[in-house]
């Protein structure tokens, strides 16, 4: 079995000698992490879906898997937007989505969920559950780069 990462260039690239990517690679490296946002959020709709009965206590709530999985799906999904602004994709829908408030809420979540925060309900986590719109907005990003990557799924089309 290759090593993820090694010492030599060949263990590095998975014992592929020719690693270059093609042109679309910055779509393909930008879609992987939504599919690791996406696939947080199929666990998190999966876990919600089977409870009989979730405990509303955020102190709860939060340490169960139904927290876990959220806050991971909201930061994953983050890097998304970062990637996507990076490589100045545009999608009317998602660059409409994006000039919401929520994109900073969001940005502040991932914060929370990746860096040590001494208080438990930090407002990173409380401002976008919280926000009217927030969950809501959150979704419909989720959607809208779902919608994005199977329209453009094609190798040799660029956004």
């Amino acid at each position: 079995m290759q090593h993820i990462v090694g010492n030599t260039n060949e263990d590095a690239t998975f014992g592929v000698s020719d690693m270059r990517m093609p042109a679309y690679a910055e779509k393909v490296t930008l879609h992987r992490y939504y599919i690791w946002a996406n696939k947080f959020r199929s666990h998190f709709e999966q876990v919600i879906g089977a409870a009989a009965n979730l405990d509303p206590n955020p102190l709860l709530w939060f340490a169960d898997e139904a927290g876990l999985f959220l806050s991971y799906w909201y930061a994953s999904l983050y890097v998304v937007i970062e990637g996507w602004k990076r490589l100045g994709f545009q999608d009317a829908e998602i660059d409409r989505l994006l000039t919401s408030a929520n994109v900073d809420h969001l940005r502040r979540y991932r914060n929370g969920v990746c860096h040590f925060q001494p208080k438990y309900l930090d407002e990173r986590f409380l401002a976008l559950v919280s926000a009217t719109d927030g969950v809501q907005w959150v979704t419909n990003l989720n959607l809208a780069f779902g919608r994005f990557f199977l329209q453009t799924a094609s190798p040799t089309r660029r956004p």
